[in-house]
């Protein structure tokens, strides 16, 4: 990969961070439903483990937003999962694999941000267990419901829509 190459992809990593964030509020008002984990599956498929740059500016980004809180600390590791857990299906070109991935993402997104609330000294593993399980129904299955929906009907074509912005030779 060329030097202008390595310089577009980076570009490319940057400005999808804003996407992120713009995805999140258009869909804010609809409860536990986003495009946040497809968009990062899509990112990941095409860029791989760089595909922390904009999860990371993501998050940043929702720092400078609505200041810091517990969901913030939340979000440095949740999307690292998504992208750690999708890095060995990149080459997998069937949606029905990833709206499963991301169905079973989004029913466990609830347990990957109860782990946060386990290391609060004055709130520790019953309380996050507890809030696990107060949110389980209806938020995670709302969720992955949300999740495995728009994966299954979205997926191919923005790997498609991504692959015709940047070659496949750029793909890393």
């Amino acid at each position: 990969m060329t030097r202008l190459e390595r310089l577009r992809d980076l570009l490319v990593l940057v400005m999808l961070a804003p996407l992120l964030t713009a995805l999140k509020m258009v869909l804010a008002s609809l409860y536990n439903i986003e495009l946040v984990s497809l968009m990062i599956m899509v990112i990941t498929y095409k860029f791989g483990i760089k595909a922390l740059i904009p999860v990371y500016i993501f998050s940043v980004t929702e720092v400078l937003i609505y200041g810091i809180n517990i969901w913030n600390v939340m979000y440095l590791y949740v999307w690292a999962v998504l992208v750690l857990v999708c890095l060995p299906f990149r080459r997998i070109r069937r949606g029905w694999f990833f709206a499963l991935i991301s169905g079973i993402y989004g029913l466990s997104f609830g347990a990957l941000c109860s782990i946060a609330y386990y290391f609060i000294p004055s709130l520790g593993p019953s309380f996050a267990f507890s809030w696990f399980i107060a949110g389980f129904f209806p938020a995670d299955i709302l969720h992955a419901s949300g999740n495995f929906i728009s994966a299954l009907l979205l997926y191919i074509p923005l790997t498609k829509a991504l692959d015709r912005v940047i070659p496949s030779k750029a793909k890393t």
